[in-house]
């Protein structure tokens, strides 16, 4: 049977269990919409920008472990997903792109709307293509999944000039598919697994560091098996938190350069350190010839180009993070490390994680997001980048219920509200709130509409100080405090320099209650201790609408510990005189 390009695009979605298509239409993408009108099983979700539409893609991707999928037209279209596309590639999520063009005997030619968008993506993504035959369309869209989604996810930019989608052709969909050129490795390999055991047993201060490969790979209920049955402490990344519960006995906290006390002088200390699915940057080794200079170290990572890219590593095993857990769940004895064990619960207690109360209002970060503990028992918190993310990331408390998305690896600023949008619509029985700083949300808060047309109860919890908060601390603690462009409250009638915020500063643009409420949103501002639980409790309880809450916070509130620029992790700024 004879069908045209957009009818093979429909039923290769279908073919996908692809049951939800963020998509934004343009005249490059008419035809797959036309092809799109009416078809049951697909909801279409129409946001209202390009970028907010791709990390609402993301944010359904990582919270359902399903591949995300978006559509959008040629030109600006196209280049609206560029940062996106960055996003969800630096953080292993797997998205299909598919992007409008216009037909090939224009491509070169400068046509209206015409951008290389595969030539602009291809450093940005694990593969991008542009359709240049109606014969090759199904097979390029089933080896597009299949990209996407095995071995490292990562993010497949397909690109469909308007004369293939409208080219009639085979209505065959391939079932599976094998390329000869891309052969992932999965397995593991029990030699190096045997390396890796008998490295432990001559351990005494051992330390298991999980990055986001384990979450990726949903492997975290066996990865809390092998942490219980070793007795090993566990530290993590951001994007590794959550591998086992923060409330676990043999969970020390993150690390890095807001890390823990604990946790970084566990990693600086231990003897053996044995890393899964992390990348090792600059944001958690510090310096480098200072990082875990005295332990011999295992890395799992199912890339082989991350292994010793950045630190040198003894043992490599090139796996899935939940292949290797389980083959060495299998093999691995019981463990006596209940004196290291101790020595880290004392760092803990010595210099544990908090936030002191520094104005009389009693709005913190920390007492918000441990009110978020408390109420919300069965959710995804997503994060925006600054900040926010980083007190989250220190404070929020992860169980195997509890969820947390946040831009780790490009860290973008933008990416909080959509991704909540996203993980709504994968998750519509779960509370789904987004944590944001009043300079992020900023950026793509015309998806309020998107969560008000769509009737999703999101819950967006703006912490507002004025600033731009991260660059502002930055300024304070290492530039002289020179806060220059960080003050979102500044006229140009304000002083040319100004380093000192007050009750004279100007009101802040935009008033975050009456542009939620003419959304149709509800909205709560919060500048009392007492206000923020009801504020919550108001919020969680409130169906078919967002609720915005805006928690007034010390304008120069600071993320601690903090290591500063080129120091090793030993070397934490603690607050007050340490």
């Amino acid at each position: 049977m004879q069908i045209t390009g957009a009818e093979l695009f429909v039923k290769a979605l279908l073919a996908e269990h692809v049951d939800t298509l963020f998509a934004y239409p343009g005249g490059q993408a008419i035809d797959l919409f036309n092809a799109l009108y009416g078809v049951k099983g697909l909801d279409v979700i129409l946001p209202r920008h390009e970028q907010g539409l791709v990390h609402a893609a993301d944010g359904y991707a990582r919270s359902t472990g399903k591949v995300g999928v978006c559509l959008v037209t040629s030109g600006p279209g196209a280049t609206n997903l560029v940062t996106g596309i960055a996003t969800a590639n630096y953080d292993s999520v797997p998205l299909v792109c598919f992007t409008g063009q216009v037909p090939t005997h224009l491509i070169g030619n400068d046509a209206f709307q015409e951008v290389d968008i595969v030539g602009i993506t291809r450093s940005i993504s694990k593969y991008a293509v542009t359709v240049r035959r109606r014969e090759d369309l199904a097979i390029t869209i089933k080896k597009a999944f299949y990209i996407a989604r095995s071995g490292k996810p990562g993010v497949v930019v397909v690109d469909l000039p308007k004369d293939i989608q409208q080219a009639l052709g085979s209505d065959g969909y391939p079932q599976s598919i094998e390329i000869r050129s891309y052969k992932p490795n999965t397995s593991v390999h029990m030699g190096q697994i045997k390396k890796s055991l008998d490295c432990l047993k001559r351990a005494k201060h051992p330390v298991f560091l999980l990055g986001g490969g384990v979450n990726i790979s949903r492997a975290n209920e066996v990865m809390t098996a092998l942490a219980e049955k070793t007795g090993i402490p566990v530290v993590t990344t951001i994007m590794g938190k959550g591998a086992i519960p923060t409330s676990h006995p043999l969970y020390v906290g993150n690390l890095g350069i807001h890390g823990s006390y604990a946790a970084n002088t566990a990693i600086s200390e231990c003897d053996v350190l044995f890393s899964i699915g992390v990348r090792f940057n600059d944001r958690i080794t510090g310096k480098v010839s200072e990082f875990a200079k005295k332990a011999a170290i295992i890395h799992v990572d199912i890339d082989p180009a991350s292994i010793s890219r950045n630190i040198e590593v003894d043992i490599p095993i090139v796996a899935d993070a939940k292949n290797a857990i389980t083959a060495l769940l299998g093999k691995v004895p019981e463990f006596d490390f209940h004196e290291w064990r101790m020595q880290i619960d004392e760092w803990k207690k010595q210099k544990p994680l908090g936030m002191k109360q520094t104005g009389a209002s009693g709005v913190t970060p920390f007492a918000v997001i441990q009110k978020i503990n408390e109420i919300f028992s069965d959710a995804v918190i997503t994060t925006d980048v600054g900040q926010n993310q980083l007190w989250t990331t220190q404070f929020l408390e992860l169980t195997d219920q509890k969820q947390m998305l946040t831009s780790g690896g490009l860290g973008t600023m933008g990416y909080g509200f959509p991704a909540a949008i996203g993980a709504k619509l994968g998750n519509p029985d779960k509370d789904v709130i987004t944590i944001c700083g009043d300079g992020g949300i900023q950026m793509n808060i015309q998806e309020m509409a998107t969560a008000v047309v769509y009737e999703l109860p999101v819950i967006i919890c703006i912490l507002n100080n004025g600033y731009l908060g991260n660059v502002r601390q930055w300024q304070e603690m290492f530039f002289d405090k020179r806060y220059s462009s960080t003050c979102l409250r500044y006229r140009k009638s304000c002083a040319e320099a100004c380093n000192t915020p007050s009750a004279c500063c100007p009101e802040y643009t935009p008033d975050f209650i009456r542009l939620a409420e003419s959304y149709g949103a509800k909205a709560i501002r919060v500048q009392r201790y007492e206000e923020i639980e009801s504020a919550l409790s108001e919020a969680k309880n409130t169906k078919k609408i967002p609720t915005v809450i805006e928690f007034i916070i010390e304008r120069e509130e600071n993320v601690l510990p903090i290591v500063p620029p080129g120091n090793p992790l030993s070397d934490m700024i603690m607050g007050g005189d340490e």
